[in-house]
């Protein structure tokens, strides 16, 4: 996904027909599922009843079911207490789609409610007829206010659910960048012949070198804990044994420093990764083939690691050299006194006897690469939910244009009290304000908590790792006021061509 592990090969299109296929049946099945209710009430409809005015409202009434709304959301919840199938969030995914289909069941009870509450305190006001006519409308035909909603409320859950992980992703990702990445300039070493990284004279060079405050030696390797599994990877730094979370991301999950002092074990430190896929919980002793005799380890503490989903270990360099008697490092991390710059670093390490063989790292191009990779990656996202609202506009302006067929009465009779062609488009446009306000609103709280589903459910069982919480208030802002104005620009576009025709004659037509 643009990390550049693979710069020389170039994707292509290819056609699957037996999937492409598969793909179609599901989608004529699933159209002809939601076809089948409608058609069957329809065969079942009373003819005489049918054929009289209204009699559209009577079949709307079987949508308010809000005990299947709950049990769709209460059984969400269960499912979000579950653990993973194959290593997959399963039931994160089933309480995502519970979710969805317990709100949009739940639409028509939360609008009646809601719009009957706000004709309450705009009756106060009688002054405002345009806006007491809609939301009487609103809360004696919330059924029909529900089917307008279903496309705003599933496509803007999802914006804001996607929003919010991407966001929280990749805030999550700037500040594990910034702990990892403490020291002013990294350098490590090409392979040179049998030689990988620093020997102990070149360490003893590179620490000499002038203009360095201070200077980590960082030994890293694969090990393979489980033959079923990829390799997991060691590392072994200067680690402060009483302050660890100077050096390692730290989650919450640390084991007591006197518990850790007492304890003849050698400390490591795991990656979330770690504790999923290995059981390496906090106190845990355990032991991994490293070195020639075996040794005990503890599980010391629980770091983040966005790198590496498999599993990380880190440990102290001294610990390792002890265990396993390798004193060679393959990178360094080097703080810089202030009167030198990074390239005069640079400068001076190059000129090193072994100086043709390293490669430098700033910190800072690190960070950018790191973050244009994730930008990039994640893009499609960004354009995917803007299709999502489309789609959800698209939704309004059918629902809206199949209802204003089914109302050319109700505006022949208001035609006929008196109120203008103008004020008719005005009650529209304000009822589909009203209504995607009302869809935004519960779209919001309804995306807030898949958004925590993906977070603290999906992401973790998926990729081993956890995320902080973040928000992204402004980017959801000018998604909701983009979807304010092309909801009530859709319902003022719709309202005029409706008025168009002459509702006046249509009040005639009554059986």
């Amino acid at each position: 996904m643009g990390a550049g592990f693979f710069p020389d090969i170039q994707p292509k299109i290819e056609f699957d027909p037996e999937l492409t296929l598969v793909f179609l049946i599901l989608g004529i099945s699933v159209t002809l599922m939601g076809s089948i209710i409608p058609a069957w009430e329809a065969a079942n409809a009373r003819p005489a009843q049918a054929l009289k005015s209204g009699s559209e409202a009577l079949s709307m009434t079987q949508l308010n079911k809000p005990w299947a709304a709950t049990a769709c959301i209460i059984l969400a919840l269960i499912f979000t207490q579950l653990p993973p199938i194959a290593e997959l969030p399963l039931f994160g995914y089933f309480a995502v789609a519970l979710l969805l289909i317990g709100g949009i069941a739940w639409m028509p009870t939360l609008a009646k409610l809601f719009f009957s509450l706000l004709l309450k305190l705009v009756n106060r006001d009688s002054r405002n007829v345009l806006t007491l006519l809609v939301l009487a409308r609103l809360s004696n035909a919330s059924h029909q206010a529900a089917i307008a909603l279903g496309g705003v409320l599933a496509s803007f859950s999802l914006m804001v659910a996607m929003a919010i992980m991407v966001a929280s992703f990749r805030l999550s990702i700037e500040h594990w960048l910034d702990h990892i990445l403490p020291a002013d300039v990294y350098v490590r070493t090409e392979l040179r012949q049998d030689i990988i990284g620093f020997t102990r004279p070149e360490q003893v060079a590179l620490a000499n070198a002038s203009g360095i405050k201070r200077i980590d030696f960082i030994y890293s390797q694969q090990i393979s804990l489980d033959p079923s599994r990829p390799s997991v990877t060691l590392f072994a730094r200067p680690i402060d044994k009483n302050d660890p979370g100077s050096v390692l991301p730290l989650t919450d999950d640390v084991l007591p420093t006197e518990t850790l002092a007492n304890s003849d074990a050698i400390p490591i430190w795991v990656s979330e990764a770690m504790v999923d896929l290995y059981d390496f919980r906090v106190g845990k002793q355990i032991e991994f083939p490293l070195g020639k005799a075996p040794h005990k380890y503890i599980v010391a503490g629980v770091w983040r690691d966005y790198g590496r989903q498999f599993g990380a270990i880190q440990m102290r360099l001294s610990d390792y050299q002890a265990v396993s008697g390798e004193f060679h490092v393959n990178e360094a991390a080097i703080w810089l006194t202030d009167d030198i710059s990074t390239q005069q670093m640079m400068n001076t390490l190059s000129a090193l006897p072994f100086g043709e063989a390293l490669v430098f790292w700033q910190p800072n191009e690190i960070r950018s690469l790191s973050l244009k990779i994730f930008d990039r990656s994640f893009a499609v996202t960004y354009l995917l939910e803007i299709i999502a609202v489309l789609v959800g506009l698209l939704g309004v302006a059918a629902s809206f244009s199949a209802q204003v067929l089914t109302r050319k009465k109700e505006f022949g009779i208001l035609r006929h009290m008196g109120l203008t062609r103008r004020q008719i488009i005005r009650m529209l446009t304000l009822e589909g304000g009203f209504l995607t306000s009302f869809g935004i609103t519960i779209g919001f709280i309804l995306g807030g908590s898949i958004s925590l589903i993906l977070i603290f459910i999906v992401n973790p069982q998926s990729f081993h790792w956890t995320m902080q919480l973040h928000i992204p208030w402004s980017w959801l802002a000018l998604m909701i006021i983009s979807l304010l104005f092309s909801a009530a620009l859709t319902a003022f576009i719709v309202g005029k061509s409706a008025v168009a025709r002459q509702m006046v004659q249509s009040v005639k037509e009554d059986w």
